[in-house]
C-alpha cells in the first residue's frame, strides 16, 4: 500500500509560551558574542556564532530531476532544470582555530542561483536565491528557544569548560541537563543530551563523505519533509582521502576537500523525506530522527561539483563574505517548528552584526560567476 503522506496545515507549528521574550535574550547573546569574537576570536575578524570556521567555497550547479512523482515535485521541486550553485563547507563549532579542538560536526550551506518567487526575508525578498544549512547529524539538539538560552551559553563557553578536564565535563553535561539548575527534575533536558552525546560520538570524515541533515522540519509544497544532502555513491567511491585525523595536523578537513576537487568532480544527492506520520516524525522534537523506514529520501535533485581549485586565501575570504539561512527560501520550502522558526531572526542578526564589525557589503550575489569569476567548462560528476 503506498504511503500517506501528511498534508501540510499551518497548525503543526505551534509557537511555544514566551518565544518573542526569549528569542530576543537569544539575539543579544549572539550579537554580544560576535562582538567579543574580534578580539577573543584569534582572527581578528568577527565570527559566526556557529559555523565560524570555514573548510571552502566551492562552485556547483543543481539539476532538479524530471519526472518526479508529484508528491516530490513541489516547489522549487515541480520544474526540472539547471541551476548555479554556492557550496560552503565548514565546522558546526562557534569557534575558529585547530580542526583537533573544533569537533567533528561539519556543515553544508548550499545557496541555488535563478528561484525565482519571493523569499520569506521580508528585508531581502527579490534576491533570486534558495538556500540550505545543513548538519551532518539528522537529529538537533535543542527543542526549545528555552532550552536554547542555556545551551546557547553553553557551547559558546565549551573552552572554558573542558579546559579544567574531567571536572570541567562533568559540570558542563550537569548544567546541560539541568538548564544550569533552572529546569524542574521533571523537565531536565534529557531528550535534548543524548542527542547531544549521540552528535557527539560522530567520527571525524572527509567532508564529501558526510550527509547533510535540515535537522529541522521544512514544508514541502503540500507536503512535510526533512532535507538530506547526501553524496552519490559513485563519486564516494572515487574519493581517495576517506579516513581523516583531526590530530595529525592544525588543518586536515580543508586540505582533504582542496585535494580531492584539485582531481576529480563530485556530486551528491538532494532528497527529500516525506512525514507519514506526525508522531514518529514530529515537527516540534528534533531530538527524533525520522525513521526512513516509514518514508524512505528520494532523490530530487543532483549537485555536481566540478573540478576546482579552492585552494587559495581569496577563496576563504569570499566565503567568509557570504551569508545563509534556512530561512532564504520559498514560502513552499518555509522551515517548520520553534527552533527552525527561531534561526530566522538568529541568522538575520548574526548576519548583519558580522557584515558591519567585517565592513563587509552584505548583499546577495547573483550568480556563483559574481562571487568566483567565469566558471572553466570543467567536468561535472555524474551519477544516477
Amino acid at each position: 500500500m503506498a504511503a500517506q503522506f501528511v498534508r501540510y496545515t499551518p497548525d503543526v507549528d505551534i509557537v511555544e509560551p514566551h518565544f518573542a521574550q526569549n528569542l530576543q535574550t537569544v539575539i543579544e547573546k549572539t550579537e554580544s558574542y560576535i562582538a567579543d569574537s574580534v578580539e577573543a576570536g584569534g582572527t581578528g575578524r568577527a565570527l559566526r556564532d556557529a559555523h565560524a570556521k570555514g573548510y571552502g567555497l566551492v562552485r556547483g550547479e543543481v539539476e532538479i530531476l524530471d519526472g518526479l512523482p508529484p508528491e516530490y515535485a513541489q516547489g522549487i521541486y515541480a520544474t526540472p532544470g539547471t541551476h548555479d550553485a554556492l557550496i560552503r563547507f565548514s565546522n558546526g563549532s562557534p569557534h575558529a582555530g585547530a580542526d583537533a579542538r573544533l569537533g567533528a560536526a561539519t556543515g553544508l550551506a548550499l545557496k541555488i542561483f535563478g528561484i525565482n518567487g519571493p523569499t520569506l526575508l521580508e528585508d531581502e525578498p527579490d534576491t533570486g536565491t534558495f538556500d540550505y544549512a545543513n548538519i551532518n547529524g539528522p537529529i538537533f539538539f535543542c527543542n526549545t528557544v528555552e532550552h536554547y538560552l542555556f545551551i546557547q551559553e553553553l557551547f559558546l563557553n565549551t573552552a572554558a569548560y573542558f579546559s579544567q578536564g574531567r571536572p570541567g565535563a562533568h559540570r558542563f553535561f550537569t548544567d546541560f541537563v539541568t538548564g544550569k539548575g533552572t529546569l524542574d527534575r521533571d523537565n531536565w533536558a534529557w531528550d535534548e543530551f543524548l542527542a547531544f552525546l549521540r552528535l557527539s560520538k560522530t567520527p571525524p570524515a572527509n567532508v564529501l563523505l558526510s550527509s547533510y541533515w535540515t535537522m529541522g522540519a521544512v514544508r514541502h509544497g503540500d507536503y512535510i519533509a526533512k532535507v538530506r544532502i547526501t553524496p552519490d555513491p559513485h563519486s564516494a567511491a572515487a574519493v581517495v582521502q576517506r579516513a581523516i585525523d583531526p590530530t595529525s595536523a592544525a588543518e586536515v578537513f580543508r586540505p582533504a576537500l582542496v585535494a580531492e576537487l584539485q582531481e576529480r568532480p563530485y556530486a551528491f544527492d538532494i532528497q527529500v523525506q516525506l512525514c507519514t506520520d506526525l508522531a514518529r516524525m514530529p515537527v516540534e522534537d528534533t531530538t527524533v530522527e525520522w525513521p526512513e523506514q516509514l518514508s524512505p529520501p528520494v532523490t530530487v535533485a543532483k549537485l555536481r561539483l566540478p573540478r576546482q581549485d579552492i585552494s587559495g586565501q581569496n577563496n576563504l575570504e569570499k566565503m567568509d563574505a557570504l551569508s545563509f539561512t534556512p530561512w532564504r527560501v520559498t514560502a513552499e520550502h518555509a522551515p517548520l517548528g520553534n527552533i527552525m522558526r527561531a534561526r530566522k531572526e538568529v541568522y538575520r542578526h548574526s548576519s548583519i552584526e558580522r557584515h558591519k564589525l567585517n565592513q563587509q557589503p552584505r548583499t546577495e550575489p547573483r550568480s556563483a560567476d559574481e562571487i568566483l569569476g567565469p566558471a572553466h567548462h570543467g567536468d561535472y560528476a555524474g551519477g544516477e
